[in-house]
């Protein structure tokens, strides 16, 4: 009689799980991230639940998204005291309405009179990086989703130290998760305590201090501005190329990856949203201007317009900017993402700009460091090229992990931002939105110097996959719908 009753509440308890799950999973969520939830559940329910109690909610928690509230007004009437410049003539018809969509979603304007240079060279962007830091007279922000201190990365540590002892304020922040799997963690702590850096974690997991959110929202950001009047931002970590992962080595991978150095009216957006992640950690206020009476300041020719995102926001930023530059397009579209996972608005974008003439290529890495990314990637690609999409596949031993795409001759964004699910609904990302034909120009020579390394896959070939792969990219694909 036991046994029939367990078998019994077995069963209720089943079916009332499944029915709570149809009423509380879909509510406010994309419907393929619904299914998947849903599938999960019903699949294996137990299982699917403590999952969806530990991932399942999308969202930072609601003390958090209340400080971002807070900082969206502070940008928004800090932004007007940043300096103005005129702005480009003749933009094309459909760009005054996507500066007002990422002002009304992320709070910051567009701003003329900016200048800004492409680095493609790792070591070199590093470079590039210690030698402004050097320079610094007042402070040096640095905020990066990895940073690490190893043979690599040392000149720069150095360069903060340096700074510190001319009495430069050097404050820094880095995400726990991220640089707790990464080797020299504790190494790094250290470093940073030596060199007397006011630094803090972004997004702790620590339960202990009350600190606590889904595990896997992560602020993925990489900036770096100095004095409020050089940023540097884009792909790039602050870690050996290898990023020190025994198998990474094993494998001989190297990250190739592309970083804007920015100056004029712009950095101070971008130093807006260091104030605002700095805001949140500590619950400090910083503030800071651009230097007027530097001559330099405002001399370029680029308008840019810095569009934060991230579960912090009520929308999703970064997928709203890159859809409507995808609808907007009229004569070519160049993306280059390393985690290629769209949703289905996006992939509808891509492949309706291919049906209306447009023609895009994607450039991607030909190996995967990311095995369940790397699969559903592929998932997509029969779709893609079926479209007409051209695929180009950066060859090993790089990942090429650079985060860009040019649409038409004169506009252009950088940033953290992957073109995929986990970048537009779990990940804090900062992206820059810069239009000017010198700018496109050189990302353009960019992507043509990735087009000669790179080989295009053809459907022909990819139609030749084995069944194997086809099942295994498929159920990666449904893995991560799971938000």
């Amino acid at each position: 009689m036991w046994n029939d009753w367990t078998i019994v509440l077995f069963f209720v308890v089943d079916f009332i799980i499944r029915v709570i799950a149809v009423i509380v999973v879909p509510r406010n969520r994309r419907p393929t991230a619904g299914m998947a939830w849903l599938l999960a559940i019903f699949l294996i329910p137990y299982v699917g639940v403590l999952a969806y109690l530990l991932i399942g909610n999308p969202k930072l928690p609601r003390y958090r998204r209340k400080i971002q509230a807070d900082i969206n007004e502070f940008i928004r009437i800090a932004s007007e005291n940043l300096p103005q410049q005129d702005l480009r003539p003749n933009p094309p018809p459909w760009f005054s309405s996507l500066v007002q969509l990422n002002r009304n979603l992320g709070a910051l304007p567009l701003l003329g009179g900016n200048r800004a240079k492409l680095l493609g060279d790792y070591n070199r962007s590093l470079a590039a990086m210690v030698e402004e830091v050097d320079k610094a007279k007042k402070h040096v922000n640095v905020e990066f989703y990895i940073l690490s201190c190893d043979e690599t990365t040392a000149p720069f540590f150095d360069a903060l130290e340096r700074a510190v002892a001319r009495g430069v304020a050097v404050r820094v922040l880095l995400d726990h998760v991220a640089n707790l799997r990464t080797k020299g963690y504790a190494k790094t702590k250290r470093r940073l305590d030596d060199i007397g850096a006011d630094w803090h974690l972004m997004l702790p997991l620590q339960p202990w201090r009350g600190k606590f959110q889904r595990p896997d929202l992560r602020n993925h950001r990489k900036l770096l501005v100095i004095d409020g009047l050089v940023a540097f931002m884009g792909s790039q970590n602050v870690i050996d190329r290898s990023y020190n992962k025994r198998v990474n080595i094993r494998r001989g991978l190297q990250w190739q990856e592309l970083v804007a150095r920015v100056e004029g009216p712009v950095v101070g957006g971008i130093q807006a949203i260091f104030f605002s992640d700095w805001y949140s950690e500590t619950g400090e206020l910083l503030s800071g201007d651009i230097d007027l009476e530097d001559p330099n300041v405002l001399d370029g020719d680029l308008d840019c317009q810095v569009v934060p995102s991230g579960p912090g926001f009520d929308g999703e930023n970064n997928l709203r900017l890159f859809l409507g530059l995808l609808y907007a397009a009229q004569k070519r579209i160049v993306i280059t993402s390393p985690y290629f996972v769209p949703d289905e608005s996006m992939l509808y974008a891509i492949t309706t700009a291919v049906h209306r003439g447009v023609p895009v290529d994607l450039f991607v890495s030909e190996i995967g460091d990311q095995a369940l990314v790397y699969h559903a990637q592929r998932s997509y690609y029969e779709a893609l090229l079926r479209a007409g999409v051209r695929i180009y596949l950066y060859p090993a031993p790089y990942i090429l992990h650079a985060k860009h795409f040019t649409i038409d001759d004169e506009v252009a964004v950088i940033g953290s931002s992957n073109m995929d699910m986990r970048s537009f609904g779990l990940n804090l990302e900062v992206s820059l939105m810069v239009r000017g034909e010198s700018f496109v120009n050189d990302m353009r020579a960019v992507e043509d110097e990735y087009r000669l390394k790179s080989r295009e896959l053809t459907l022909d070939e990819w139609m030749k996959q084995p069944l194997r792969s086809t099942v295994l990219d498929n159920l990666a694909r449904l893995s991560s719908a799971l938000q």
